[in-house]
């Protein structure tokens, strides 16, 4: 003890790691000049594959201009494992070594499903994942994330996107979990603790700083334009877009928040100060940082018009609560001159800098800032890891329609056709990594039928030209479309093969061109339809026509409205992007050695025409059909079959009436009636009967994901608390009203799904 005081003496406090870590900061804080300060509160980024040129390291003069002064975080392009290793060491050398303060840097990536770099775990896409129902398999996915990322130097991950997504012609519904408010909530409290490893706050030994994206309304934009404007009221905010914020900040404390690039009401997310600093830092006492999305300060004069020029975008987003601008500092270096002209203030300045220390001294990079490439490919490997994105592929999949088909029996046919542009390349979605292997459908069929098949492959028709295998392909920013004559070859040829064969596969979708974030004029991913696209159905058509049954899988980031296939086609699998192991995942459904158990976490509309559409919609929202087409969904919210059948008892309350401030429990009895094992996911929904202001038709309040042998009976119970009950009330207080509630409890949203019990509130 007596060596490490001497040591502390003959250094600055804030380089003593036995000093509390508050005292450290104070005391850098206080070494630091306004430039250095400043410097903490702009991301680096150069920008394209060609980040950070070798030229950039040879020279003393640009080194020092780019990192002279530190910065908060660096935003580099992927690379493989050991020049990412290489890249982040040196810069981190250079900025512990030779800069005055030796301040490190945080390295930023992404996470939504997997590391978005090559060599990394590929789980299922997060609208995929959310169908588990599964918030255990979230958090050990997230903590797989995570290892992966600390062994490669990450400190800070973008990840994850919890909007409510109510709009499915939006190019990013892929990246949600979904359209519900209390799942969203759920899950992006598991995600949170697995990419920090707690849920204090801390970032644990082998994890990240995780952040919340995007506050507020990002996922309901008019159009389903990326970006578009969500001028909803304040009542649709504070109970569709903002509970799954608030749960996840009260319950699992994500270091940063990240707003929307959205305007609600004429103001901004990055300009809104009510947002940010009246409902996000006083009204939930959000104690973490706040990071711009990419660009988001620049759009403030260049999309959105509410600043004159860069300079006073800069002045509007750090006054509004925007503590750091990412990826790289493009206006916050007007920071000193708008402090010179008062236009910003000191104290603002020291708290957004004393908070990015903080997390630098929590993370231990002072005393460690550097990773091993043996270290991190030995991580990256992990075989564990590739039976965990099985595990969420299987818990993922969801089975749309069964008439007697599924599972298929090894040994009866003889010959299977594989068939469709979905069937013999791997789409991973957006903001996906690159695993070492991965698994396509025709791989898994193959690999299951083995011996005892003939499978036969067509591609029946492309959907884009110039989608590479490569992850990198949905940041492309053009598509090249198949020939519509090129199409109908493959198609002549798919059904040559499938002539040959006893049943068919028919694998149709997307891929990461038609469902996207549309970020730019050049980049486009939003859709006005949700159909097909190009000559998929024409494609099914033929193959129905010949009079095979036909198993139809979905590759998709959206729902798809598949009308005439839903009626025709007699099983359909909704496969979504299943990640590394999509074939082998698909193929166990398919074959029966897994029992299909996910369940819709977005209702799937008939068209576009009957946008929007969402399960918890007010009374009068769909009270008539229209003249063209009726009003139900055509798969709704929370529906997904099993290979087993699950019966419910009559739900049963242990007291049929409460008080405002009391609560119930529902039991209810589910038995597997059917003759093999099976997960069913039981979902709890409540609707107020009579409000002071219009209420859903049903919400979800509770969940819980069973295993069930053949004949097992179980007894679920589910705790109906004020929170379950209250909403926004005519005074827009968040109150519980006395009445009667409807409690049901079953299998899906939909009603005869349900079971119903009522509850008395006086």
């Amino acid at each position: 003890m007596k060596d490490k005081g001497k040591k502390s003496k003959r250094t600055a406090p804030y380089k003593n790691p036995y000093l509390p870590v508050s005292e450290r900061v104070k005391d850098l804080v206080s070494r630091m000049t306004l430039n250095e300060k400043v410097a903490q509160l702009m991301g680096l980024w150069n920008g394209g594959v060609e980040d950070f040129k070798d030229e950039i390291f040879k020279d003393p003069a640009k080194m020092k201009e780019t990192f002279g002064n530190g910065c908060h975080s660096i935003h580099p392009a992927p690379f493989g494992i050991k020049e990412t290793v290489e890249l982040r060491n040196k810069i981190q050398r250079y900025l512990v070594e030779e800069t005055r303060l030796g301040i490190p840097t945080l390295f930023v990536d992404e996470g939504q499903h997997g590391m978005m770099r090559p060599n990394a775990t590929v789980f299922p896409q997060a609208i995929g994942m959310a169908c588990s129902w599964d918030p255990d398999l979230f958090e050990q996915v997230y903590s797989v994330v995570a290892h992966e990322m600390r062994s490669r130097g990450t400190h800070h991950a973008l990840t994850p996107v919890i909007d409510v997504c109510r709009e499915p012609r939006w190019g990013r519904v892929e990246e949600t979990y979904g359209e519900d408010v209390y799942l969203n909530g759920v899950l992006s409290c598991a995600a949170v603790k697995g990419l920090q490893g707690t849920d204090n706050g801390k970032v644990a030994d082998n994890h990240v700083a995780a952040t919340l994206k995007h506050l507020v309304g990002h996922g309901e934009s008019e159009g389903g334009q990326n970006q578009g404007p969500a001028n909803y009221s304040m009542r649709v905010l504070r109970d569709y877009h903002m509970p799954p914020f608030k749960m996840c900040i009260d319950k699992a404390k994500p270091v940063a928040v990240m707003p929307s690039y959205n305007e609600v009401d004429g103001v901004p997310s990055h300009a809104n100060k009510w947002l940010i600093k009246d409902l996000l830092r006083k009204e939930w006492g959000y104690k973490g940082m706040v990071i711009s999305d990419y660009y988001a300060v620049d759009q403030l004069f260049l999309k959105h018009f509410v600043a004159t020029d860069g300079k006073d975008a800069a002045r509007i987003a750090f006054n509004t609560g925007i503590q750091y601008e990412l990826p790289q500092a493009n206006y916050y270096k007007h920071l000193p001159k708008l402090l010179k002209e008062g236009k910003i203030k000191s104290r603002d300045i020291d708290k957004a800098v004393a908070q990015a220390l903080k997390l630098k001294f929590e993370l231990g990079l002072f005393e460690n800032p550097y990773v091993d490439a043996k270290e991190a490919i030995k991580v990256s490997k992990k075989p564990e890891y590739k039976d965990i994105a099985l595990k969420a592929a299987h818990e993922s999949i969801v089975l749309l329609k069964n008439d007697k088909l599924l599972p298929l029996p090894k040994n009866k046919y003889k010959k299977i056709a594989v068939i469709g542009p979905c069937a013999k390349d791997v789409y991973f979605g957006g903001y996906a990594g690159e695993p070492y292997e991965k698994v396509s459908l025709l791989e898994g069929i193959k690999k299951k039928a083995g011996t005892k098949a003939e499978v036969l492959f067509a591609q029946g028709c492309k959907l884009t030209t110039n989608t590479s295998v490569s992850y990198f392909n949905w940041k492309y920013d053009e598509i090249e479309f198949a020939s519509r004559e090129a199409n109908l070859q493959l198609i002549k040829k798919a059904v040559d093969v499938a002539k040959k064969a006893e049943i068919v596969i028919l694998a149709l979708g997307e891929n990461e061109h038609l469902c996207r974030e549309a970020w730019a004029k050049n980049h486009l991913g939003d859709n006005m339809t949700l159909d097909l696209f190009g000559e998929q159905s024409e494609l099914a058509d033929a193959i129905i026509a010949l009079g095979k049954p036909v198993v139809l899988y979905l590759m998709n980031g959206r729902p798809l409205s598949i009308n005439k296939l839903a009626k025709e086609v007699p099983a359909i699998i909704e496969g979504w992007y299943m990640g590394q192991e999509t074939g082998t995942a698909a193929a166990d459904i398919i074959f029966g050695d897994v029992n299909p158990s996910g369940k819709l976490t977005i209702t799937f509309p008939k068209s576009a025409g009957q946008l929007p559409m969402y399960y918890n919609h007010k009374p009068s929202a769909q009270f008539h059909d229209y003249l063209s087409q009726d009003i139900q969904p055509l798969f709704c919210f929370g529906y997904g079959l099993s290979y087993t059948r699950f019966t419910y008892g009559k739900p049963r309350l242990k007291k049929a009436t409460i008080s405002q401030k009391g609560s119930a429990k529902v039991t209810v009895d589910i038995t597997n009636a059917g003759k093999i094992a099976g997960d069913e996911i039981l979902q709890l929904y409540i609707r107020d009967k009579i409000s002071s202001v219009t209420r859903p038709v049903k919400e979800l309040k509770g969940f819980k994901r069973i295993s069930l042998k053949p004949g097992e009976k179980k007894k679920v119970s589910f705790d109906i608390t004020p929170d379950c009950l209250a909403f926004h009330n005519i005074k827009m207080k968040y109150k519980v009203e006395p009445g009667e509630f409807e409690i049901m409890v079953g299998s899906s949203s939909r009603d005869e799904d349900l079971q119903k019990v009522t509850l008395t509130v006086i």
